[in-house]
């Protein structure tokens, strides 16, 4: 066999063993956990760090106030040191939509070693505990939740046992660039961190999705929850294994209700999203840097390829095993795909996005060594620990 060949073959037994051996990583049905009415409502806490998000506040901050909860609940939106009213513009909507109390507070620039996002949650999580919630719900400003959402989440945690609920939230996916990269973030990140995993107990798989994460405040108190991840890059991910190396029990699925109104109309907006945080997931390590991508490309590249050259050349042996492996690999996408409401002949073009996200992933290094930093709302964090993750 010929060197493309065996390359392929290599490719397709990764394709096999991703489909059967990771989780099945590729299903969407892992929505909220069976739950049932709880004897009591507990009270919550809706902790929202904010900075210049006064565009997209007026699409997700009054599904926050309109929350049809039986129990107590509040919102604390911790304006960090915006330029754009965000604050001001928190209280012109609530005093618009009624609903639930809001408080607006304001932390200060936040101290060397901790990131803006979780400095803000902190000071957050400070005013929360003059109210002594069981639970805290920590989302994002641009996230919008359906009228029941904070009700099915606390029905999930209290019934279902977990210290920590969260879900994905549905990503827009409206301009052309977000149809072809916005699907593929969330595979990707399933297939890194499968969801069925998470939730299993005894295993060290561990993530959330910081726009959507119900915590448990003795569980926080446990994990020493913001304090312990002060500096992380991916501070969504950090807080999960945090929870669960404390013993905490905790879930993460795709949502149903739980939105982003954030858009990434250009492909520039998407690449930044993903190059701001994506060598930190690599711990800043060339070798792990030089694996990745030798691994996109064996696992995303070379099936195309090999179909391609095996047909050019009259080699049975690429052809077969890259157009098997491309089928595998299109065949996991597809759901991801009709989760999302896009069209299937999406799907064969996942080589296409993965070596764009193979290409975001080299400048994220590149910007690294550069010492440019992680850039955000006007913030650089020079620190290899202290970029902040935003989605």
């Amino acid at each position: 066999m010929s060197a493309i060949a065996w390359t392929a073959a290599g490719s397709l037994a990764a394709w096999l063993w991703l489909l059967l051996g990771q989780g099945f990583f590729w299903r969407t049905d892992v929505r909220l956990p069976p739950r049932g009415t709880p004897d009591d409502w507990p009270s919550v806490c809706v902790v929202v760090p904010a900075r210049d998000e006064a565009a997209v506040l007026p699409e997700s901050l009054p599904s926050l106030l309109a929350q049809d909860y039986p129990g107590r609940a509040e919102i604390f939106l911790i304006d960090d040191g915006s330029s754009d009213g965000t604050g001001e513009r928190a209280r012109e909507l609530a005093r618009r939509h009624g609903g639930l109390p809001l408080t607006v507070g304001s932390p200060g620039e936040p101290p060397a070693g901790w990131t803006g996002k979780l400095w803000a949650v902190r000071h957050g999580i400070g005013l929360a505990r003059a109210r002594d919630p069981e639970y805290l719900l920590l989302t994002d400003a641009d996230i919008s939740h359906a009228p029941d959402s904070l009700r099915e989440l606390v029905a999930a945690a209290r019934t279902g046992g977990f210290d920590l609920v969260s879900q994905m939230a549905r990503l827009r996916v409206e301009s052309v660039w977000e149809r072809i990269v916005v699907p593929a973030f969330v595979y990707f990140f399933a297939q890194l961190y499968p969801f069925r995993r998470i939730g299993v107990r005894g295993s060290r798989t561990a993530a959330a999705a910081g726009g959507c994460v119900l915590l448990r405040t003795d569980a926080a108190e446990r994990a020493r929850i913001p304090e312990a991840i002060r500096h992380a890059v991916i501070d969504d991910v950090a807080l999960a294994r945090a929870v669960k190396s404390s013993g905490g029990h905790i879930w993460l699925g795709l949502a149903e209700g739980v939105d982003s109104v954030r858009p990434y109309p250009r492909l520039h907006d998407l690449w930044r999203m993903v190059s701001r945080s994506a060598y930190a997931q690599l711990r800043h390590s060339p070798l792990l840097l030089a694996g990745t991508v030798a691994g996109l490309s064996v696992v995303y590249l070379v099936p195309p390829i090999a179909l391609f050259v095996g047909l050019a050349a009259g080699s049975a042996g690429a052809a077969t095993a890259g157009g098997l492996a491309w089928l595998l690999m299109t065949a996991t996408y597809l759901p991801m795909l009709r989760y999302y409401g896009q069209p299937l002949w999406l799907a064969p073009l996942l080589p296409v996005t993965a070596f764009l996200y193979l290409l975001m992933t080299v400048d994220s290094a590149v910007q690294h060594y550069r010492g440019r930093g992680a850039a955000w709302k006007g913030r650089t964090y020079t620190r290899p620990d202290a970029a902040l993750d935003e989605r």
